[in-house]
């Protein structure tokens, strides 16, 4: 059975570093699954390894196909995707990633996401964990690109705007009905300790706080090398929270 985590937020608040550090310490009880489903494509940068295809790559080249007729009849289109999505993987000794990307063409996300979604649900049987680092905002939870949760961390910087956000994805969650087990906020690149007015505000939206983790000094240092986020040292604050989610997560 595959336990699902799903990272959500507002851009610009360490989703994608904390999928990573999730990925990487996870990969220690078993083989990790990771879903890149931002179209902005950095999760393999933080994993420190390369990507060469994405499920909105494979999407376009079926339509181009199609549209050519130089599909052969004898294939049909979920045979293809199966095959070209399996293909699609990144392969590493202790997970495997699967991204998004962006439609290599006119029109919107809804067909990747579709086939993100089928695939993710074939994939994932084969894994004890999942890992989805989510497209910033909630356009993911509106799209149901994920429907069966059973862990979504909702990740926001110390600011009000931030855990505004998060109290709306978590609302939008319920309204959408989107399966979830369990739903946690972190609050990342705290300074001297959570103010009391987000205290404060987090008990009023009812988010429930599984980890305020410090700012992260080393990890501008390991971006501006262009490193990969894994490789922060096991002391490192950020690897810390990471490990505090885990717990409260009891996973």
């Amino acid at each position: 059975m595959t336990t699902t985590i799903v990272v959500a937020g507002k851009g610009g608040v360490g989703k994608t570093a904390i999928s990573a550090l999730l990925v990487d310490t996870l990969s220690q009880k078993g083989v990790v699954l990771a879903i890149d489903a931002d179209p902005s494509t950095n999760l393999n940068a933080a994993l420190g390894v390369p990507l060469n295809e994405t499920v909105g790559r494979v999407r376009e080249d079926m339509s181009e196909y199609i549209k050519k007729g130089s599909m052969s009849p004898t294939v049909s289109k979920q045979d293809y995707l199966d095959t070209k999505i399996r293909e699609a993987l990144v392969e590493a000794p202790k997970f495997d990633l699967l991204a998004m990307g962006r439609p290599e063409g006119p029109g919107c996300y809804c067909a990747s996401n579709q086939m993100l979604r089928m695939s993710m649900s074939k994939l994932s049987k084969s894994y004890p964990y999942m890992v989805v680092d989510s497209e910033a905002g909630m356009e993911h939870i509106s799209r149901q690109t994920t429907q069966e949760i059973d862990f979504m961390l909702v990740v926001s910087d110390p600011t009000m705007r931030g855990l505004t956000a998060a109290a709306r994805m978590k609302d939008l969650i319920k309204e959408m009905r989107t399966k979830v087990g369990k739903t946690g906020l972190a609050v990342n690149r705290v300074r001297n300790g959570l103010p009391q007015e987000l205290k404060k505000a987090i008990d009023e939206y009812g988010l429930e706080l599984v980890a305020a983790i410090p700012e992260d000094t080393e990890l501008a240092d390991l971006e501006i090398k262009g490193k990969a986020i894994v490789e922060l040292p096991a002391d490192s604050p950020l690897r810390k929270g990471v490990e505090q989610i885990i717990g409260k997560f009891g996973l």
